[in-house]
């Protein structure tokens, strides 16, 4: 009986393509599941754990996300300032509101791949997230996905 390996990618091997998302109405989640996974290299067939397989993402219209439920309000990022009693927090709203409106998705994203790893940290850095529908990788010629066709929950209007 012939012995059964699994495939293994090697660093050679790696293809890695650009994809463009709008997220313009997309709601937060899913799109950052999304991204994830295609980050990771997960909807690949050949996909390897310990490789960094996934493609290059480019996320456009960033500040036009949407949360579903009373998220807008009730959601909290806490963060410490390093001084003693620095606890401080921010609401969704008021970071959509804010300077950087595309932090929401870029944590949402980060939180959903292996957590404090270098690999993750490789991987997080393929992520560019732009407030508005202008970016600078028109060279890539990244392929346009269309998420929100995927599946009627994905948006919300």
């Amino acid at each position: 009986m012939p012995s059964k390996t699994t495939a293994s990618l090697k660093p050679s091997e790696i293809e890695k393509k650009w994809i463009l998302v709008d997220a313009e109405n997309a709601v937060v989640g899913r799109l950052a599941s999304f991204i994830a996974m295609r980050l990771r290299g997960k909807h690949r067939a050949d996909y390897t754990p310990h490789m960094d397989c996934g493609d290059h993402v480019v996320v456009i219209n960033a500040d036009k996300v949407k949360l579903t439920g009373r998220k807008l309000a009730q959601k909290t990022y806490y963060w410490h300032t390093g001084y003693p009693g620095g606890i401080k927090s921010r609401t969704a709203g008021k970071i959509l509101e804010g300077k950087f409106p595309e932090r929401i998705l870029e944590k949402a994203v980060e939180r959903m791949l292996p957590k404090e790893s270098p690999l993750a940290r490789e991987q997080m850095t393929h992520l560019r997230i732009y407030a508005s529908a202008e970016h600078p990788h028109e060279a890539q010629s990244p392929e346009v996905i269309d998420f929100k066709a995927a599946n009627p929950k994905n948006v919300r209007s």
